[in-house]
């Protein structure tokens, strides 16, 4: 058993591990909202237990202890965040700030409860993968809908995105988990996408298209078919 900011520190570099490694101390600092001095001895704390290797001027990376901590948490959320979405009813936007609240405080029995409750699923509310009891977790690197050219279509898989504002916006989009996207248009220089999100039509900036996750496999090219 961890401390609820040992939790906090293996969670937020297992998470930005995904998009960069090694991740630098600033990032941490910037993630948790913490002074890079306040880090700084935490990092070498963890790495004294050997949870992560610090490499000085470059950054850490988790150890393989290290990992399956944080996947431990990382379970424990995305569970609570499924439970509270499908059985207590709260929408995907209040979810991130529950579960935040009740993670350190759940047993790890529980959470093995709950999973099995809900049928042992394999994403959350956001279509983030749940790991496994056993720290195994969906690994497979989808692209971003902002890559996707006009014309293509494909399917939403993850939103990882966790403003709340945002995410109630891209609810009334109906831009969730299982939605069918096809990309209308792109306005140059980063600008707003035109979509259309089953069968209806959309607009979003380019940033939150960064943040949403879509199948490898597209359905195809459909420049040549009418809007």
């Amino acid at each position: 058993m961890y401390t609820s900011a040992v939790e906090d520190y293996l969670k937020a570099v297992w998470m930005l591990q995904q998009g960069e490694s090694p991740v630098s101390t600033s990032r941490i600092a910037e993630r948790l909202g913490l002074t890079a001095a306040a880090v700084t001895a935490m990092v070498k704390r963890l790495a004294e237990q050997r949870l992560l290797r610090h490499e000085p001027y470059h950054g850490v990376r988790l150890t393989a202890a290290g990992e399956l901590a944080a996947l431990r948490i990382i379970r424990r959320h995305r569970v609570l965040e499924l439970f509270l979405a499908e059985t207590l009813g709260y929408e995907w936007d209040r979810v991130h700030e529950e579960a935040e609240r009740l993670e350190h405080a759940a047993s790890d029995e529980l959470i093995e409860r709950l999973a099995r409750l809900l049928g042992e699923p394999a994403r959350d509310p956001h279509g983030s993968s749940i790991p496994s009891a056993a720290g195994e977790v969906d690994r497979v690197e989808y692209p971003a809908l902002a890559e996707l050219e006009v014309g293509m279509e494909s399917e939403v898989v993850e939103v990882r995105i966790e403003d709340p504002e945002q995410l109630r916006y891209l609810g009334s989009l109906n831009l969730r988990p299982g939605a069918a996207v096809r990309v209308v248009g792109k306005a140059p220089a980063e600008g707003p996408i035109s979509l259309a999100v089953n069968g209806a039509s959309a607009t979003i900036a380019h940033a939150l298209a960064e943040g949403i996750l879509v199948t490898s496999e597209v359905a195809g090219d459909l420049r040549s078919r009418p809007a």
